[in-house]
């Protein structure tokens, strides 16, 4: 019996740009250039504060006026992390706006973390308007001590 494969020459070549395009995507996203090269005062909203320690990653955003239950938090993927909500515009029944330059009204921000973490041992905490993310590595990154033996 005959069995057929499909030949794909540039299936390696392929796989291998697509990590090389999530390496520079990255790259960018530290130096605070997202996806279209946006400056960093434009990045997004909520702007994210990461940083990371031996068994711990942390994320930080300031969410001022934002109700807990506008909020949602996820983790995907072991290492994109997902903050969604809705913040609502004060009321303003006889005033007239003059200038508007706090964001308002549902807002979407995703972003790469530096390793995969944990999505079980995920802890947020929002206090006085600060979002605070400590999100436990996962184990396959942290690093482990080899015994060494002697014969």
């Amino acid at each position: 019996m005959t069995m057929l494969a499909r030949w794909e020459p540039f299936e390696k070549l392929w796989r291998e740009m697509n990590r090389f395009q999530r390496e520079m995507d990255r790259m960018f996203e530290r130096f605070g250039v997202g996806l279209g090269a946006r400056p960093l005062l434009s990045v997004g909203y909520p702007a994210v504060n990461v940083w990371e320690d031996d068994e711990y990653v942390y994320a930080e955003a300031e969410l001022p006026g934002l109700n807990l239950e506008d909020l949602e938090i996820y983790v995907t993927g072991g290492d994109q992390l997902t903050i969604k909500g809705n913040r609502p515009a004060p009321a303003t029944d006889k005033g007239v706006w003059h200038r508007q330059e706090r964001p308002f009204g549902a807002f979407q921000r995703s972003l790469t973390l530096p390793v995969p973490v944990d999505p079980e041992k995920v802890e947020a905490r929002l206090e006085h308007g600060v979002l605070t993310i400590k999100m436990a590595k996962s184990q396959e990154v942290k690093p482990r001590r080899i015994p060494v033996k002697t014969d």
